[in-house]
């Protein structure tokens, strides 16, 4: 494969303060039913561990790779075929708190080809906003 065909990677990482307890807004990242709500147009709980997220009416299966409840989810982007490819797309949603201020934060880690900070960030506010009207956050 040439160099050129090869795309580099980019690691967004963004903060949000949300008002809602770790237990209320888990749901929202965790479940189809929550991050359709959300998310995206549509998700689909293919297994316990495979998604089918539906984007402009494009289907990308990813699995959920690790969760730890009412604290973190990792869904690892697979290959139409359902495999896994080096350095796949992912994303990361972590629920963390202030120790000093008792604040809730959600941490989004978006891994993929897409390198615009700019449409990220407008991308990530606006779902964000999204969510925070669903949590009362």
């Amino acid at each position: 494969m040439p160099l050129s065909a090869i795309r580099s990677k980019h690691r967004f990482v963004q903060e949000y303060p949300i008002n809602a307890s770790p237990k209320i807004l888990y749901p929202y990242l965790a479940s189809a039913s929550g991050l359709r709500q959300w998310f995206c147009q549509d998700v689909i709980m293919l297994n316990q561990h495979t998604f089918d997220f539906v984007w402009d009416n494009q289907h990308h299966l990813a699995e959920l790779t690790s969760q730890r409840t009412n604290r973190s989810v990792r869904y690892v982007f697979l290959t139409p075929d359902r495999g896994h490819m080096p350095d796949a797309n992912y994303l990361d949603f972590m629920i963390e708190s202030s120790e000093l201020t008792q604040e809730i934060y959600l941490r989004i880690v978006d891994y993929s080809e897409e390198t615009d900070d700019i449409e990220l960030q407008e991308m990530w506010d606006n779902l964000v906003q999204n969510l925070r009207e669903l949590v009362g956050g």
